[in-house]
C-alpha cells in the first residue's frame, strides 16, 4: 500500500466518542452546580450568624454583661445590626426575638429568618433552656427544614 492511499484525520467513531465524553462532563457539572451554589449561600448564612453573635457580645460588653431581652431586641438591632441580607434573595434578614416556648421549633422558619433566644443556649443543634448570661441565635438554611444554632458559649 502506498502512502498516497492513506488519509489523515479522525474517524466518525472517534469524533462521537469525544463528543459523548464532553457531554458527560458538562452534565456532571450542570448537575453539581445547584448544590455548590446552595452550599455557598449556607456558608454565607453561617458567617452572617457569627457576625450577629459577635454583635450581641459587643452589646453585652457595653451593657454590664446583659444581653438584649426580647422587649429591647429592636433597640439592639437599631444600634448593632450589621447590614446583612439573605444571599438567596438579597433581602435583609427578618429578626424575631422570643423564647423557645413562644416560637416553637425553629425548623419551621424559612431561610432569611434570624431567631433570637435570650436566656437559651444551643444544645444538640437547637436552642434550649440556659440562663441570663446565654443567648442562642438560629438561622434557617437551605434546603428548607434545616437550620443552624449558635450561642455565645
Amino acid at each position: 500500500m502506498s502512502k498516497l492511499n492513506q488519509q489523515k484525520g479522525f474517524t466518525i467513531i472517534e469524533v462521537v466518542l469525544v463528543l459523548a465524553i464532553a457531554g458527560l462532563i458538562f452534565l456532571i457539572v450542570f448537575l453539581a452546580l445547584p448544590d455548590l451554589e446552595r452550599a455557598r449561600r449556607n456558608t454565607q448564612r453561617k458567617s452572617d450568624l457569627g457576625h450577629i453573635v459577635s454583635a450581641l457580645q459587643s452589646y453585652a460588653s457595653n451593657n454590664a454583661g446583659a444581653f438584649p431581652t426580647a422587649a429591647n431586641f429592636q433597640a439592639f438591632l437599631n444600634q448593632y445590626e450589621p447590614n446583612m441580607a439573605d444571599p438567596s434573595t438579597n433581602v435583609q434578614y427578618v429578626y424575631t426575638a422570643a423564647t423557645v416556648a413562644q416560637l416553637g421549633n425553629p425548623a419551621k422558619f424559612a431561610h432569611g429568618d434570624v431567631d433570637y433566644f435570650p436566656g437559651d443556649v444551643c444544645t444538640a443543634g437547637s436552642p434550649a433552656g440556659g440562663d441570663a448570661t446565654q443567648v442562642a441565635v438560629v438561622m434557617a438554611l437551605e434546603p428548607d427544614g434545616t437550620f443552624v444554632c449558635q450561642s455565645n458559649q
